[in-house]
């Protein structure tokens, strides 16, 4: 007599805020069962081992993540009405790849699932590891991201997996939308497998959960089925959790076998191993790949770095100038395809007692405020915003160091401690006022896209933006002249032999000479508050005094600085917009 036929748990991922109204289905119609054991070879269910593996993506069109959205449901699949169930909403498995794409950026996904770990600090989370590992069946790359937080218990991987179900509503924690796992996932790789584990209320349990777009479009389900199994590891055994019937369980089991990188159960609890007593691992593989064919991430370029290849090759020019390789060394710049680059100014302030092992080497938390020349911190009060009444917000801006070579500008916000737009440029495109002049801020009192890319185009965001334009343009207009420019409104002029005459005015910083730049960094220790005229006096003095040692006579067009007007030299000075 043939086994009974089961069915994986199907979850039910419609939005949910109520804490205790995640729903598992135990029992489908009876298609949507036949369809599902129709993907498991007889021989193998009930069994230990798993069935021979499918053609590898035999009905993906393609593997590019913006193609693969196409999806065919197959043409003998019924809906819940026409078999005579109680009529639900339901979330078709193409929904999966359209939430998905609010992800345009990679490493925005990644920094979903570390902002996941970071959240298990409250738990006791010490590290989140991101590595990549070879699968077990094909040895294809796949993205491991592991921590060590409290882990989740049966109903916990059950939230995970509910598309819009969120339980972090506090202050200090960075997730949300409850969306964030889905989206991130599902954006780097076709498939995801989750182990986890957890102690809750004495009771110790072990989950496997599967998220498989590879078996929602290749079986044709017309409805999201995410086969999950527990484990109760409390006493000296490990007992399967069943909810429904054995035969439910087995088919589960069967299915996860399948479609994920492990041939047997054996393999599986092998996952658990590094775990410990608590904590989650991710594992995401049939990684997406670019329009040529290849991976779009690359493991291979750097062996303790993971880069996104299309953003990577742009600057693999053989030949470049000395000023394009020093802005491709800016963090402003690796951050775009270098996942140790992004990640080290992930987060504003620093992770205590916690560590971000990228490739098995820690990642050094880098705060780009900590080093910039001549700052200062601007504090305000947001209007309109119940943040206001409680707390103001402190912006920090300077001048970058490297800003001799290159003018990287623009302000990195965050939100929550976790930056959201790094060098938001507020001024317009070719103007050079606020050349070289970064900002750090926390802004928590608008709130992030869902992407955590950007925020919501709000009231907020657009006073926070015109706020952000006045402190660059006071900023400006009180230190430019230690770059080599000149205060708006300050007339320039050349003082020569016999008399003064008027001279073109020098509007590039990039052509100052060296003697200008040797003046501004005479003056760095200079105390920046008094007004531009007693700080010029102050530096003339020191002039007369003999303070500078390498002081050169300048000709006439020689861009300098506006402490050289107190000097009777010849000059040329930048000016600024």
């Amino acid at each position: 007599m043939p086994p009974k036929k089961g069915t994986p748990e199907v979850v039910d991922i419609g939005s949910s805020d109520d804490e205790g109204s995640v729903e598992v289905a135990r029992q489908v119609d009876n298609d949507r069962k036949s369809t599902i054991n129709a993907a498991i070879p007889a021989g193998a269910r009930g069994t230990g081992t798993a069935p021979p593996p499918p053609a590898a993506n035999a009905n993906l069109e393609s593997r590019s993540f913006w193609k693969a959205g196409n999806y065919a449901v197959a043409p003998n699949m019924k809906l819940a009405s026409d078999s005579g169930l109680l009529e639900h909403a339901r979330v078709h498995p193409k929904f999966l790849h359209s939430n998905a794409t609010s992800h345009k950026w990679a490493f925005g996904a990644i920094a979903e699932l570390l902002d996941n770990a970071v959240d298990e600090i409250r738990n006791g989370a010490t590290f989140v590891k991101v590595d990549k590992v070879d699968t077990l069946k094909d040895n294809s790359p796949a993205l491991l991201i592991q921590d060590d937080g409290g882990g989740m218990d049966p109903n916990g991987i059950r939230k995970c997996m509910s598309l819009g179900y969120s339980s972090k509503k506090s202050n200090t924690t960075i997730g949300q939308y409850g969306n964030g796992f889905k989206t991130s996932t599902m954006r780097l790789g076709a498939d995801v497998i989750v182990f986890t584990r957890a102690i809750r209320d004495g009771r110790a349990t072990q989950s496997i959960g599967l998220l498989s777009y590879t078996f929602l479009r290749t079986t044709g389900q017309d409805d999201v089925i995410v086969p999950m199994i527990d484990f109760d590891i409390s006493g000296h055994w490990t007992e399967p959790i069943i909810y429904g019937s054995k035969d439910d369980w087995s088919t589960s089991l069967q299915t996860i076998l399948e479609w994920s990188p492990f041939a047997s159960k054996e393999d599986l609890m092998q996952q658990f191993e590094d775990i410990g007593s608590h904590g989650t691992k991710v594992l995401i593989y049939n990684l997406w790949l670019n329009d040529e064919g290849i991976y779009e991430l690359s493991f291979d370029d750097d062996d303790e770095d993971i880069m996104l290849r299309d953003e990577a090759n742009q600057g693999s020019m053989t030949r470049i100038s000395k000023k394009t390789a020093a802005l491709q060394a800016h963090v402003s710049y690796r951050l775009r395809y270098s996942l140790r680059a992004y990640a080290s100014m992930l987060y504003l302030r620093k992770l205590t007692n916690f560590k971000i092992l990228l490739r098995g080497k820690p990642v050094d938390q880098y705060n780009i405020a900590d080093e910039l020349k001549y700052s200062k911190v601007v504090t305000y009060k947001p209007h309109g915003s119940a943040a206001s009444k409680e707390v103001a917000v402190e912006t920090t801006i300077g001048f970058i160091k490297e800003i001799d070579d290159i003018g990287i500008s623009g302000f990195n916000v965050y939100h929550k401690n976790r930056l959201i737009r790094p060098f938001w440029k507020v001024t317009s495109d070719g103007s050079s006022k606020g050349y070289g002049v970064v900002g750090v801020l926390e802004a928590n009192f608008i709130e992030p896209a869902h992407d955590k890319q950007d925020f919501e185009r709000s009231s907020l965001y657009i006073r926070l933006e015109t706020k952000l334009k006045q402190i660059l343009a006071e900023y400006w207009k009180g230190y430019c002249h230690l770059v080599g420019y000149q205060p708006p409104g300050f007339r320039t002029q050349n003082v020569q032999k016999g008399g003064v005459s008027p001279v073109g005015v020098e509007t590039n910083v990039q052509k100052q000479s060296r003697e200008s730049r040797h003046l501004a960094s005479v003056y760095e220790g200079v105390q920046l508050n008094p007004p531009t005229v007693s700080l010029a006096a102050n530096v003339r003095q020191g002039f007369i005094d003999g303070q500078s040692n390498n002081r050169k006579e300048l000709s006439v067009n020689q861009p300098i600085t506006g402490f050289a007007m107190m000097m009777h030299q010849p000059m040329v000075l930048n000016q600024c917009p």
